[in-house]
């Protein structure tokens, strides 16, 4: 506060003297004759400078800054006061000078300065005119001026003066509330771009920030640690400077780039560039964050391995239980065939059951190879809703006697897609024939299919018992079945079809109320 206060008193002071010497040294400069007593002014003039360099002198020196500034406003009023009196009191050019005096108080001290050196300066200056329309003074005025006259130029300083009071201490109390707002918001910008450089330096991702052009402006300490570069080596310089695979212009997303570091140690970033945009939307620069995958990576690739060895012995076991139960049933059937000691009516059924056992055995084993073989696809030009309908006719056949199935087609017209046809067809079949084998007290099963801009949506939905959470987890898993004599590949199978032509395959299911498939195509195979 007293900083600020000596401060004002400097600007004061030097204004003072600059007055001194433009305004009253220039009526000599000028060589102006009207002025009744150029010796008085000068005298004048020379108080002046003494006073200023008294008041420099003092100003380290004093103590009470603020009676200070008061005394030299007083004595500034007072040398107005007589400059007004030594250039003829009513009719001097020098009155305006009382209006400056009040704006300094105010500027210097505050707006109740301003008052009291308005107060005195209407005071003195009306009391000088007084004395020099009653002739008290050795004052003279040009012309015949009546009374009126003297206390019209009384009343218009006055409130000049106050005026001036009043609307400089309201501008000075607006800027003094600005600038203590302006601040208030420097030091909340201060402690946010503080807290935004612990943020960014505390990231344990890289992060680094480039103008338009690709110059790095922001480099944090964990990029420097997965680069092994500083930021002093890269700040100013191109981005590529320490990703060199990172080209500019720059591909904006997320991707995947093999660095070769200075230590030829090879490292695997994921990386995300993005634009930088100002408040206006203009595009300043770019941003970009990414994680060291090395290691991440490393362990993907051994979770994969053992991922793929678990799921090839799940496999194995599967298909190992699903060979050895007819090989069970065909070896009892051929162990008492071999005893001959069966009766001829039971050696007929025992032949059925073996025979029975073998082709559910080729089954599997086709299955198998169909799963694990897929031949390429033979896309074609066909009507999907053909297909459908065709698939539907046959499985309207495949209920079991007494067994109430309506199948409903929620669909009219052609719909014509690109796609292998025979594939489609068996997921049709396999969807539909478990749909009908759930629903072995009976029940409605609907197709119908939806066409969007960008693809085709076929639901199998029917209104048996639906699947428990637990199964429906594991419904697509090869040789996972809950049928008695089911092999657990025909959903295996439609997955793995669907998947080939880019589709997606999904259900949803619920207890008691039934389950829907559906079956997502892309429009790119449609024609």
């Amino acid at each position: 506060m007293a900083d600020a206060l000596i401060g004002r008193l400097k600007a004061l002071i030097g204004f003072r003297a600059l007055f001194a010497s433009l305004l009253l040294g220039s009526a000599f400069i000028f060589r102006i004759e009207s002025f009744p007593n150029p010796r008085a002014i000068s005298l004048l003039i020379i108080a002046l400078y003494l006073l200023t360099i008294c008041y420099a002198l003092l100003l380290q020196r004093v103590r009470r800054l603020f009676l200070f500034a008061y005394i030299q406003l007083i004595l500034d009023v007072i040398a107005e006061i007589a400059l007004i009196y030594i250039t003829g009191g009513i009719e001097s050019w020098f009155s305006f000078t009382l209006i400056l005096t009040v704006i300094s108080s105010i500027t210097v001290l505050n707006q109740r300065a301003g008052y009291v050196i308005a107060s005195m300066g209407s005071i003195l200056y009306g009391t000088l005119l007084d004395l020099q329309f009653y002739r008290l003074l050795p004052l003279d005025y040009q012309g015949i001026m009546q009374e009126k006259q003297f206390i019209y130029n009384i009343f218009i300083h006055t409130v000049s003066l106050f005026v001036t009071a009043y609307l400089t201490g309201y501008l000075a109390t607006r800027l003094e509330k600005t600038e203590v707002r302006l601040e208030e918001k420097d030091i909340h910008l201060r402690a946010l771009e503080r807290f935004n450089v612990k943020v960014i330096e505390s990231l344990p991702s890289g992060l680094f920030t480039t103008d338009i052009e690709g110059r790095v402006i922001v480099f944090n300490k964990a990029a420097e640690k997965i680069l092994g570069i500083s930021q002093e080596g890269v700040i100013g310089h191109n981005i590529a400077l320490a990703i060199p695979s990172l080209a500019f212009p720059f591909i904006t997303g997320r991707h995947e780039e093999t660095l070769q570091l200075p230590n030829q140690e090879t490292k695997i970033i994921g990386i995300t560039v993005s634009l930088l945009k100002d408040h206006a939307g203009n595009e300043t620069g770019y941003i970009g964050v990414f994680q060291d995958l090395t290691q991440l990576k490393k362990l993907e690739a051994d979770m994969k391995n053992r991922e793929k060895w678990a799921v090839i012995g799940e496999l194995s076991a599967n298909i190992a239980h699903e060979i050895r139960n007819p090989l069970a049933s065909l070896r009892g059937s051929i162990e008492m065939l071999k005893e001959g000691k069966i009766p001829e009516r039971h050696r007929e059924k025992l032949m059925e059951i073996a025979l029975a056992e073998m082709q559910r055995l080729n089954n599997i084993v086709s299955d198998f190879l169909t799963y694990s073989r897929p031949r390429p696809l033979e896309l074609q030009n066909v009507d999907l809703h053909g297909l459908l309908g065709d698939t539907l006719s046959l499985l309207e056949n495949t209920g079991q006697e007494g067994q109430d199935i309506r199948i409903r087609k929620a669909f009219n017209g052609p719909l014509p897609v690109r796609l292998d046809p025979l594939s489609i067809r068996q997921v049709f079949w396999n969807l539909g024939t478990n749909a009908v084998e759930a629903m072995d007290k009976g029940g409605i099963l609907t197709v119908s299919t939806q066409d969007f801009p960008d693809r085709i949506s076929i639901v199998f939905s029917d209104t048996g018992p639906g699947i428990s959470p637990e199964n429906l987890s594991r419904i697509f898993y090869p040789f996972y079945t809950t049928k008695e004599r089911g092999t657990g590949l025909g959903l295996a199978i439609a997955y793995r079809i669907v998947e080939e032509h880019k589709g997606r395959l999904s259900v949803d299911s619920t207890s008691d109320i039934g389950t829907t498939f559906e079956i997502v195509l892309p429009k790119a195979y449609g024609t």
